[in-house]
């Protein structure tokens, strides 16, 4: 049974943990999972390489790799194979989520403080959960293996609906979830993609920059940046302003 990554003691649960007089600046935080809440970057590497050992093809350099991760596990593929192998994508596509299926937990780990963070932020109100281009039964499987699907209020993939991220649905489905009003609501992510989910959703946006494509990210950023965990603690707290 794969270890918990959140450390001895620590709760399990939302529930758990008695909510203070004190309130947050935003009520809803909506997490990416790969490059944001977790570093998933050892293991999509692996299993890209899998399918390119598979076809007779030489391994890709991991920033290679995770330059081509934020658009789904398929499109991950075909980038990964090339437009000149089209006839290989529906093969190429099936044996990664079989080999990343078995070996998504090898490497993957919460970002530094992550789970710390939520714990935190969770007495004061706030309500987390994912959405990500990821299926979301491998997301689950990752979030539980870590010990931080208990945390969140929901989980949508990239196959939940028949639009994924930059589409808002997923962000529309979460508020509604939730409750919440698109002003108490924080999207939170590494990639352009997310800037442009938050936009076209028309919430506030926080970029990480310890995820897989901080030059990306810059290159049109978001109205809030955050650096490490703590920064995006503060910034849950205090709201935009």
């Amino acid at each position: 049974m794969l270890a918990s990554r959140r450390g001895p003691g620590r709760p399990r649960d939302q529930r758990e943990r008695g909510k203070t007089n004190a309130r947050a600046g935003f009520d809803v935080v909506l997490l990416d999972l790969d490059g944001t809440l977790a570093d998933t970057r050892l293991d999509l590497v692996g299993s890209t390489n899998h399918v390119r050992r598979n076809f007779g093809l030489s391994p890709l350099a991991a920033r290679e790799v995770t330059g081509l991760v934020g658009h789904g596990a398929r499109v991950l593929v075909e980038r990964a194979l090339g437009v000149e192998r089209k006839e290989l994508h529906d093969e190429g596509v099936r044996r990664f989520l079989e080999h990343y299926t078995e070996h998504c937990l090898d490497h993957t780990r919460p970002y530094a403080g992550m789970a710390e963070m939520i714990d935190s932020a969770a007495p004061l109100g706030v309500r987390f959960a994912v959405i990500t281009n990821k299926p979301e039964a491998l997301s689950r499987r990752i979030l539980a293996g870590l010990d931080l699907l208990q945390g969140l209020v929901d989980v949508v993939g990239g196959d939940t609906f028949p639009e994924r991220k930059p589409h808002p649905r997923g962000v529309e489905h979460l508020l509604t979830r939730c409750g919440a009003e698109r002003s108490q609501a924080l999207l939170v992510g590494d990639s352009a993609v997310d800037v442009a989910t938050g936009r076209a959703a028309r919430i506030a946006m926080c970029g990480v920059l310890w995820g897989f494509d901080p030059e990306g990210l810059l290159a049109n950023p978001p109205e809030l940046l955050a650096r490490d965990a703590a920064e995006l603690g503060r910034i849950i707290r205090d709201g935009a302003a």
